[in-house]
């Protein structure tokens, strides 16, 4: 990769400042950074571009924090503008409204990857803002949203340890490519976002077909080497820009004399607490908690003092306990609930234990558990993707519930958080390769996660909870999937990396990764750093104690159910799928959809149909096999051509003096003249024959121009002895009586009225 460097642009009647960077992704991609020329009143803007998909960014930081705050309060929101790719947005009201599912994860991948970069002691609210203004099909705007989130801040004052910057990293054809086209990503073999400053690796998330430990830390390294590339462009960016001065801010008030009082009367009653590993989380809260109240016994405070140090006591006690905690593991080797570093908690499963659902399972790993659920549907179900540049349908979904009372809490339902759009989209990216595809799998997929305890992990719980339902289910998977989520805490040369992590592990740790994975490879992975200076070395000892703990887990899944059911449950909608000629669509639909209204309410059936390629292809779904099968017969007699000479089981559609209108098949009847009812002379068929009398007839001449048929019952009957061979002529063959210029002759001799 090369970087073009920065040229500065001024035009003095319109006072811009615009400054431009080119960076060349080496592969005949290249990547223009813009600033100065949109949006100058935000405290940073950017302008990214890649092909025809341009990203504005935008940042704005209050000047000072709110009161009490000991946190960051970050906000990043990814809108895309429809306009961007030429389109009108659906809905009633054609406009942007709230952030689809796929816009809310790119912000949360943004935010990931800006979080830990902001000063431990800045508070001020920042809002990062970031839009898809020109969009092309083949080029994915996500890539791209963190460099250009992170290209506005480089040129604001706003305190940023940065530059931090984003690829995309795809492993196609056995080579790596950086910011693959969008139509080559759906057949790579590994898949992942990768944010990262110069030295650390800081998010990581993405999906695989079963590749190897070997090949993903490859694929970081890869990740993380065009991404200093970026960043170094960007720390050119700031200078050109004259942003190197960042604001002053004081948003924490201290007292450190106060702070080292606290430490020594806590730190050690905190280590020897936590030494103890009490598995219950509750009861380890309660017990730091006590040592809390007891510190603030011991100062004898007056009621508005301690007021006032409320707020310095709830900060100080925080970072003492997580120090002390920290330092425990280091020292002691061992974890807040007693298990060893790389132990797994104790496991239980069921599976079936709800009777109406298509599949269920429980899952149950320490203090969390996920209650899942199969739903098997048509095509009718499928989800409606329709986003700015993604579109399409999907056949396999899964959602992620995480209620209050899993932790406890009182916390009212007032929609989807982002948090649990995320963590369902990282185990349906688990599960999705694995789920079968075409004839093997006729149905759309619905797997509801409900978390019903947390302490941890409830991301990967779902994981084995939806393999664990999708088999009682009777979904042909192609292999279990298992999940597992790893810790990291370090301190100097020292680090302990920790299986099948706690919640109060994630928060006073350095890394939350999170691997899911067959037993033959890595299938999909979330990963979050928190700290500076994590070596390969960390992270190939995580990916290999990953895998011991998914064989552990795989061990117990596969003994509770060790292979998909043999066949769906009995009340499941069964749904078989044949293929028709695609010129036959149409007739099987009908005018207005006539015809396939008829035959589902006949048959009580739900079919669907699709075109692909030169066929189509028909979905047929029914509670019981004696309506699929009708339903398939009458699609079939629709669809097959009648043959000359084949015998035909008919059914009387009319009567008329020369004969009947017979249908041999669905939508195709044939004349039944009088003449070929029987060998002998018949006066009148309306006294042997009715409308709605089955017949068996034989097809005798199809006519080229019509495309009439005729049909007769007598060449199915035996010939009375004696009586003479018939000619069997086509009548188009038959020669008229030729008079009068080739009139019929008049018989009466009576004018013609011409």
């Amino acid at each position: 990769m090369t970087i073009v460097y920065a040229v500065g642009l001024k035009e003095e009647n319109n006072k811009m400042n615009i400054v431009k960077k080119t960076i060349d992704l080496g592969n005949g991609q290249v990547i223009e950074i813009e600033t100065g020329k949109l949006a100058k009143q935000a405290d940073g803007s950017a302008v990214v571009r890649m092909n025809n998909t341009m990203l504005l960014a935008t940042v704005c930081a209050k000047k000072e924090a709110g009161e009490n705050v000991d946190f960051m309060p970050l906000t990043v929101e990814y809108q895309e503008k429809y306009a961007a790719m030429g389109r009108f947005p659906g809905g009633f009201f054609k406009r942007e409204a709230r952030p689809s599912e796929y816009e809310i994860l790119i912000a949360r991948l943004v935010d990931r990857a800006l979080r830990p970069l902001f000063p431990d002691d800045f508070h001020a609210e920042v809002q990062v803002q970031i839009t898809l203004i020109s969009g092309d099909k083949n080029t994915a705007p996500d890539a791209l949203a963190a460099l250009a989130a992170a290209a506005a801040l480089a040129v604001s004052d706003i305190p940023f340890n940065g530059p931090v910057s984003e690829v995309r990293v795809s492993y196609l054809n056995g080579q790596f490519v950086i910011n693959p086209p969008l139509q080559d990503i759906e057949e790579a073999d590994l898949d992942l976002i990768v944010a990262a400053t110069n030295e650390n690796i800081m998010m990581v998330e993405g999906e695989m077909k079963e590749v190897s430990e070997e090949l993903m830390l490859e694929a970081l390294k890869t990740a993380h080497d065009a991404i200093r590339i970026q960043c170094d462009a960007l720390a050119e960016l700031t200078i050109a820009a004259g942003k190197t001065e960042k604001r002053e801010y004081c948003h924490e008030v201290n007292d450190l004399e106060f702070k080292a009082q606290m430490h020594e009367a806590v730190y050690q009653k905190c280590y020897d607490f936590a030494k103890q590993g009490i598995p219950n989380k509750h009861m380890r809260s309660e017990g730091f908690e006590a040592i809390k109240a007891e510190f603030v016994e011991s100062l004898a405070l007056a009621e508005d003092e301690l007021k006032e140090k409320s707020f310095m006591i709830d900060r100080y006690f925080h970072d003492i306990e997580k120090e002390a905690m920290r330092d425990m593991v280091l020292t002691e080797r061992t974890r807040l609930d007693g298990r060893k570093l790389d132990e797994i908690r104790p496991i239980w499963c069921e599976v079936d234990y709800l009777p109406s659902a298509h599949g269920s399972s429980i899952f149950t790993r320490g203090e969390t558990q996920s209650l899942s659920t199969v739903t098997l549907g048509t095509k009718l179900d499928e989800q409606l993707i329709d986003g700015a540049v993604i579109e399409g349908t999907r056949n396999f979904m899964l959602h992620y519930n995480f209620p209050g009372f899993a932790t406890g809490e009182v916390k009212g339902n007032r929609g989807l958080s982002r948090r649990e759009i995320g963590h369902g989209n990282l185990a349906w990216r688990a599960l999705k390769y694995v789920i079968p595809t075409g004839p093997e799998n006729p149905y759309t997929i619905r797997v509801v996660s409900d978390i019903l305890e947390s302490n941890g992990s409830s991301s990967m719980a779902t994981v084995c909870a939806g393999t664990l339902a999708l088999m009682d289910a009777g979904v042909k998977i192609k292999k279990p999937v298992t999940g597992i989520a790893m810790g990291l805490i370090s301190k100097g040369d020292k680090w302990a990396v920790l299986s099948d992590i706690l919640g109060d592990e994630d928060h006073l740790g350095d890394m939350d990764f999170k691997v899911t994975g067959t037993r033959d490879g890595i299938t999909a992975c979330q990963m979050d750093i928190k700290v500076d200076g994590l070596s390969y070395e960390v992270l190939a000892q995580a990916l290999a104690q990953a895998n011991a703990g998914r064989m552990h887990i795989m061990d117990i899944v596969e003994a509770t159910i060790s292979q998909p059911r043999d066949d769906y449950k009995s009340f499941v909608p069964r749904i078989v799928q044949i293929e028709i000629p695609k010129e036959f669509i149409g007739a099987v639909i009908g005018t207005g959809g006539k015809v396939i209204q008829e035959i589902q309410k006949e048959t009580n059936s739900v079919i669907t149909i699709e075109e692909k390629g030169e066929v189509g292809v028909v979905d047929i779904s029914a509670v019981d096999k004696a309506s699929i099968d009708a339903a398939i017969s009458w699609i079939k007699g629709l669809t097959t051509v009648p043959e000359v000479g084949q015998v035909y089981e008919g059914k009387v559609k009319s009567i008329v003096d020369f004969g009947a209108f017979v249908e041999i098949l669905p939508g195709k009847e044939g004349l039944l003249h009088i003449s070929e009812y029987d060998w002998t002379r018949t006066e009148s068929i309306k006294d042997l024959m009715h409308e709605g009398d089955e017949v068996q007839v034989k097809l005798l001449e199809i006519d080229e121009k019509t495309g009439k048929l005729r049909l007769s019952r007598k060449a199915l009957l035996p010939r009375p002895e004696g009586m003479p061979e018939p000619e069997n002529k086509p009548r188009g063959d038959r020669k008229p009586h030729r008079d009068n210029g080739g009139r019929r002759p008049n018989r009466d001799n009576k004018p013609r009225n011409n």
